[in-house]
């Protein structure tokens, strides 16, 4: 399909600059060898009234929408030790394929995990058992495997690296339950030395040369999982960050770094929101909303309408897709089209209603 890119007008300043600028097409395309592959060049051109048969793209530069930071990935422990069980040259081929912005496509964007999470190999936490002071905290655990992937990835990707990080839980005797697995929830007496948690984390790794650009409050704060897991009500959390994590963030000189609340499916999107953002001394500390894309567990398709209901709700906040897996992964699929075409279908539509990564 061939295809014009058309500006509403040519009269402006604007519109005349934006008019001299080449647009290059990409295409990926199943059972053909393009895959991001540039296939045609076309320029921005005022034609008049295009026919019915004509396909068109009607570009108005005057009208803007959100900016995007960045597209990227998770680095969690699995990630990092299957990482540095490949052969050097393969771990370089593997680092510019996804980060180098020449060479590959350019990922400037990565999660990480603060304590063990479903992709560790096991449990663990940053603290002994009962440091409420986290006199003992250290990231020692993360320096042999996560850390130097984030490293090596920062390197190549050789832009402006945009690393956030997401509690599965909280250490065992900080819960109710007492484990971090099967959900539990943070015990009201522990929210302070939590929040500072957060705190040692950062400055640890920043002080390890890796800067943290932001940070979630919890994954999938509604899911009591058989891995590491807490559950938070939205009056939960709306009450740790507003009395807790937010002023301890700010206390640390931490205040810039991105706050993203919810991180779990887009079903229960805008419950969420509405309860911390609907409260202003909680959301003054929230930079956007993060969300998964599993609510098709329950046989639904993909709730993009919540996106655009928090959007056009809470319009000086950010929308960001935090986590995607192909769930039930089949290594015979490894090349199935149909893994990509779920991607695909939800960037456009997430981006359609106003999401910025």
């Amino acid at each position: 399909m061939s295809f014009v890119l058309i500006p509403t007008s040519d009269k402006t300043k604007s519109q005349k600059k934006h008019a001299s600028n080449n647009i290059i097409v990409y295409t990926t395309a199943k059972a053909t060898p393009y895959r991001i592959t540039a296939t045609d060049s076309l320029t921005f051109h005022h034609m008049g009234q295009p026919v019915e048969t004509e396909v068109c793209v009607f570009v108005d530069p005057n009208k803007k929408f959100q900016t995007v930071i960045g597209f990227g990935g998770a680095i969690t422990d699995a990630a990092a030790e299957t990482f540095y069980q490949l052969p050097v040259l393969t771990q370089k081929e593997l680092l510019n394929a996804y980060y180098n912005p020449v060479a590959g496509i350019g990922y400037t964007l990565a999660r990480t995990n603060i304590n063990s999470c479903d992709f560790s190999s096991n449990s663990y936490t940053y603290v002994a058992n009962n440091d409420s002071n986290l006199t003992t905290f250290s990231i020692a655990h993360d320096q042999q495997y996560k850390m130097p992937l984030i490293k090596a990835a920062m390197k190549t990707s050789s832009q402006q690296f945009h690393l956030f990080a997401s509690p599965w839980s909280p250490p065992a005797w900080m819960k109710d339950n007492n484990s971090m697995l099967e959900g539990g929830h943070l015990k009201n007496n522990f929210r302070s030395a939590w929040a500072n948690y957060y705190v040692k984390f950062i400055k640890e790794y920043e002080a390890n040369g890796i800067p943290v650009w932001g940070l979630t409050v919890q994954n999938e704060p509604m899911a009591k999982q058989t891995w590491e897991s807490c559950i938070y009500t939205a009056e939960a959390e709306r009450d740790f960050v507003k009395n807790f994590l937010g002023p301890t963030l700010q206390r640390n000189g931490l205040a810039e770094k991105k706050l993203i609340i919810w991180d779990h499916n887009r079903d229960l999107l805008y419950q969420r929101a509405s309860t911390v953002l609907e409260d202003e001394a909680a959301a003054k500390y929230v930079w956007g909303i993060g969300y998964h894309w599993y609510e098709t567990w329950t046989g639904s398709g993909m709730e993009f309408l919540n996106e655009q209901r928090v959007h056009e709700a809470f319009p000086n906040k950010n929308l960001i897709f935090t986590e995607g897996c192909n769930e039930k992964f089949d290594f015979e699929k490894l090349n199935d089209w149909s893994l990509g075409e779920r991607y695909g279908h939800s960037m456009i539509n997430d981006f359609n209603n106003g999401t910025v990564a």
